[in-house]
């Protein structure tokens, strides 16, 4: 009798774990599945015409494209800075370092309508950056060069604090040991430290990518809105809640919502696979 009770009990995962488990599902249905099931059930009129009728506007499309195509720019850019940052973070000492790992964290401390201010007020055109490069015909500010920049703001953190544990993780006496063996630099990175740094990349680039898709406040001021061109899908979805059209604001923010979660999906898995090739 006892030791059907210890075999069972070593079968568990975690003791307390029914109760854990369901405060956990509590939680999450409390802070995510709740209000998406709102979403979804206050269709505030919503039928599947207008929903087809919303999904093929040209200023919809328009802003989807604007939303996803700068998020991805933006995500892609952060992947490699954040990586060189939280190798300079993690690989280097250097006067300075602490308060430079603080401000990697800014982003998430400053309120994003503060940080669209100040980044328009730099990369106007009379800005301190924007002036060098009108001149040139570069127009930074209310174009979509300005919302990639904003996104780059707000999603680096994600990148470079997703990276730097993994590399602080990492054995150096291994690195050391394949320079021994004649291995070059691009070597090591490429066979040693890359495979186990691709999970977390991933990871940084899928958060970093879902904050672009989302983020209002600090886009709002510097992209200009100008329909067809920099308006965003949020910024869209208040533009029609402002007009009182509560069903095409519902019609684009479920379709913002499904493109996020398929797009998200297939970042996860490929991270899963990654891990599992990584494990072999």
């Amino acid at each position: 009798m006892s030791k059907g009770i210890a075999v069972r009990a070593a079968g568990r995962t975690l003791p307390g774990f029914g109760l854990s488990m369901g405060y956990s599902v509590l939680y999450l249905s409390l802070v995510v599945l709740i209000p998406l099931t709102a979403l979804l059930f206050n269709s505030t009129g919503l039928t599947w015409g207008t929903m087809l009728e919303v999904a093929s506007n040209p200023r919809v499309l328009a802003s989807f494209r604007v939303s996803f195509l700068t998020a991805g720019i933006a995500a892609l850019i952060d992947l490699f800075l954040g990586l060189l940052l939280a190798w300079v973070l993690v690989r280097y000492n250097f006067p300075g370092k602490r308060l430079f790992d603080a401000v990697i964290d800014l982003p998430f401390a400053l309120p994003t309508a503060v940080a669209g201010v100040a980044l328009t007020a730099i990369y106007a055109g009379n800005g301190w950056i924007g002036q060098i490069f009108e001149p040139l015909g570069i127009k930074l500010a209310y174009s979509q060069a300005g919302i990639t920049l904003a996104l780059m703001f707000i999603g680096i953190p994600f990148v470079v604090r997703t990276v730097q544990p993994v590399l602080e993780e990492l054995e150096a006496e291994v690195e050391e040991a394949a320079a021994t063996l004649g291995a070059g630099r691009w070597r090591i990175f490429r066979t040693i430290l890359l495979p186990d740094l691709i999970p977390p990349l991933l990871t940084g680039f899928a958060l970093a990518f879902a904050r672009g898709i989302g983020e209002y406040g600090s886009v709002v001021f510097i992209s200009g809105n100008m329909p067809m061109k920099t308006e965003i899908a949020p910024l869209l979805i208040m533009s029609k809640l402002e007009q009182f059209d509560y069903a095409g604001a519902t019609a684009v923010a479920l379709l913002l919502l499904l493109i996020s979660f398929i797009l998200l999906l297939i970042i996860n898995t490929l991270q899963r696979w990654s891990r599992k090739a990584g494990r072999v």
